[in-house]
């Protein structure tokens, strides 16, 4: 497959551009950015989903296992060097088995990892079970943008690129008069594309997923998903997201040079306001939102 040159992605981005004010206008200015990286958070971002709700909480309920862990190996230690050094314990003891002791450090972490696999599985199962969707959308990863297909709709393949992606990835003042037509600030800079993945809120989406090119990972945070796309396969996810509002991702497979700068927006908003996207999409009279 013959790829594109960063020239001409640049120009079909820039193409792609040249309508964004007109139609930020019409379709979903009023949008809350719900799901988005913060500066100096260590946290994760707010859960957007069931499946996100659930992977949090099973990192939580694991970081506890792991933190008394380590509290209480760092304690037997310290109390091992303080009541076992030479000038505390002059004549070591020589015994060399003791079977109790043997037989707890084997069964205890045994059970722990029982417990632990007790509650991850079944979060596992429901990344893994995909229902059928209310939407199904297919996404191809491409160097260095994203294509976007709604089979059951009739859309036709639509690409995404980076709000910027125009101007060498830099923000200018251009850049920045983009990202407000587009309803964003600069603070969304290398987060937010023209165009977005639209869909309706509560109910069940099934992406498909593939690559290219290359393999790709598409990705959204606040959603609790990641599903690597690689070439010649299809693969799937699936999420329902809770709330209206606009949630950022990001390629999450080192894909080459610009991999930094494809970026993912899904856009979930009503069933109303979805129905008159889909609608204008099938008629043909938005390119940009």
């Amino acid at each position: 497959m013959k790829m594109p040159s960063l020239t001409a992605l640049g120009l079909s981005a820039a193409a792609s551009f040249a309508s964004l004010p007109a139609m930020a206008q019409t379709f979903f200015t009023d949008l809350e950015i719900k799901g988005q990286p913060i500066a100096g958070g260590i946290g994760f971002q707010p859960a957007a989903t069931s499946l996100a709700e659930e992977a949090f909480w099973l990192d939580g309920f694991v970081l506890v296992i792991i933190t008394i862990i380590a509290l209480f190996v760092t304690a037997l230690l310290a109390w091992v060097v303080v009541r076992y050094n030479r000038k505390s314990n002059p004549t070591p003891a020589t015994f060399t088995h003791n079977s109790p002791l043997e037989v707890a450090w084997t069964v205890v972490p045994i059970l722990i990892l029982i417990g632990i696999g007790a509650f991850s599985l079944p979060v596992l199962f429901d990344q893994q079970r995909i229902p059928e969707g209310d939407v199904v959308v297919k996404v191809t990863g491409y160097q260095w943008f994203w294509g976007y297909e709604y089979p059951e709709e009739g859309i036709e393949e639509f690409s995404s690129y980076m709000i910027g992606a125009d101007a060498g990835n830099m923000m200018t003042e251009e850049v920045s008069a983009q990202l407000a037509a587009a309803g964003y600030t600069d603070d969304q800079f290398r987060l937010a594309t023209d165009t977005s993945v639209v869909v309706p809120v509560g109910k069940t989406v099934v992406m498909q997923i593939t690559g290219g090119d290359v393999i790709h990972s598409w990705t959204i945070p606040a959603f609790g998903v990641k599903q690597d796309g690689i070439p010649g396969r299809l693969a799937q996810l699936w999420f329902r997201a809770d709330e209206p509002g606009i949630y950022f991702g990001q390629c999450s497979e080192l894909c080459g040079i610009a991999h930094a700068y494809m970026p993912i927006t899904v856009k979930v908003v009503s069933e109303e306001d979805y129905a008159r996207w889909v609608a204008a999409m099938q008629a043909g009279e938005i390119d940009t939102w």
